[in-house]
């Protein structure tokens, strides 16, 4: 698979089939209502999922978090593991957290700019 850049808010498209992206839909819906607990604002928006997809009834989201130390990140994790387990289709959830790229305002949705002061 060739490297493509994300759009800020959005989420890397994947190759397969109409019911693999209806999947990958649904599972990015359910990741917006994982919820930063100190921004107060959906992962998906903040631009903290890097990559979401559905592959034989398994979620694979990777993800990153505001700073290596952030205290939330434990909870972040778990969180979206349980709101990509609650898809229909999908059995099980695989998250893997990532460093790189390192995190920055400008990978957040113009919407969370906005909210958040940065536009």
């Amino acid at each position: 698979m060739s490297e493509v850049e994300a759009q800020p808010g959005a989420l890397l498209p994947l190759p397969g089939s109409v019911q693999a992206a209806a999947d990958e839909d649904a599972l990015t819906e359910a990741l917006r209502e994982v919820y930063d607990p100190e921004l107060g604002m959906s992962v998906v928006d903040l631009g903290l999922v890097y990559e979401a997809r559905v592959e034989d009834g398994t979620a694979s989201v990777r993800m990153t978090l505001t700073s290596m130390g952030c205290p939330a990140g434990p909870q972040l994790m778990q969180e979206v593991e349980e709101a990509a387990c609650g898809v229909p289709g999908v059995e099980e959830a695989q998250v893997e957290l990532v460093w790189s790229p390192a995190w920055n305002p400008t990978m957040m949705s113009e919407d969370a700019k906005l909210e958040l002061g940065y536009l």
